[in-house]
């Protein structure tokens, strides 16, 4: 797939199928190369050495995932939250987190104060349909102007039912960027994997049949400036993930 769109560099984020054992995901790195990135998914008990063995490997971030299993529960995000950043305290990494836009927004202080950045999945759970003034996308725009929050324009297909061209995902994608183009992602999501109809992680489905080429393509025309879209695709992840 990478070679088809001419990509070169890769951030892995851990799947929720294989849960904190993060085996499966620097070995990939390590396949990978030099070009490789990851974010890990981290026990409740981790030693520094093993955090720092990590580092090492192209690990620089952690994941929150609440979006896969629709969990809404606030003060479970919040607690979730405040462990991940202090597990990784002192170090240039980041959380990851992909959650609800209800629960993106009321995570907000918390992100407002935190001495680390937090990176929102699939622009921050906001849905096409509900347009730009559904509830918390303000809050979101927020944490984008604050530079305390990064926002992956990725998955437009978990955003949009109007396959091919997602045309009610482009107004959120603009306005993201509008608000700090230094705080936007692009991600491919691949490989697409079906996490609808109440499945488990665990479950074996087909993967979605979505066209990389057409996703990646959709990127210049919500940013038609070739200058901003080097922004996102290059200077934002070398940045972020130290490539």
């Amino acid at each position: 797939m990478h070679r088809a769109l001419h990509i070169s560099r890769v951030v892995i984020v851990q799947p929720s199928v294989y849960g904190t054992d993060n085996s499966c995901t620097l070995d990939a790195m390590k396949q990978y190369g030099s070009g490789a990135r990851g974010i890990a998914v981290l026990p409740n008990a981790i030693s520094s050495t093993t955090l720092d063995n990590m580092e090492r490997a192209g690990i620089r971030g952690v994941r929150i995932n609440l979006g896969t299993t629709g969990d809404t529960n606030l003060a479970d995000a919040q607690h979730r939250l405040e462990f991940g950043i202090e597990q990784i305290q002192g170090r240039k990494w980041h959380v990851q987190v992909y959650a609800a836009l209800s629960v993106v927004a009321g995570l907000s202080d918390l992100i407002l104060a935190s001495p680390i950045p937090v990176v929102f999945d699939h622009f921050g759970g906001a849905q096409g349909a509900a347009g730009l003034q559904q509830p918390g996308f303000d809050k979101l725009l927020q944490l984008v102007r604050s530079g305390k929050g990064y926002v992956k324009i990725s998955g437009a297909y978990r955003a949009s039912g109007n396959a091919p061209d997602y045309p009610d995902v482009a107004p959120l994608a603009r306005a993201l960027i509008a608000a700090n183009p230094q705080r936007i992602l692009w991600g491919s999501d691949w490989p697409h994997p079906d996490t609808g109809s109440g499945r488990k992680p665990s479950d074996i489905s087909p993967l979605l049949r979505i066209d990389d080429g057409h996703l990646l393509n959709l990127l210049a025309t919500w940013a038609p400036d070739a200058t901003l879209r080097k922004t996102i695709l290059v200077d934002n992840p070398a940045t972020l993930y130290a490539f």
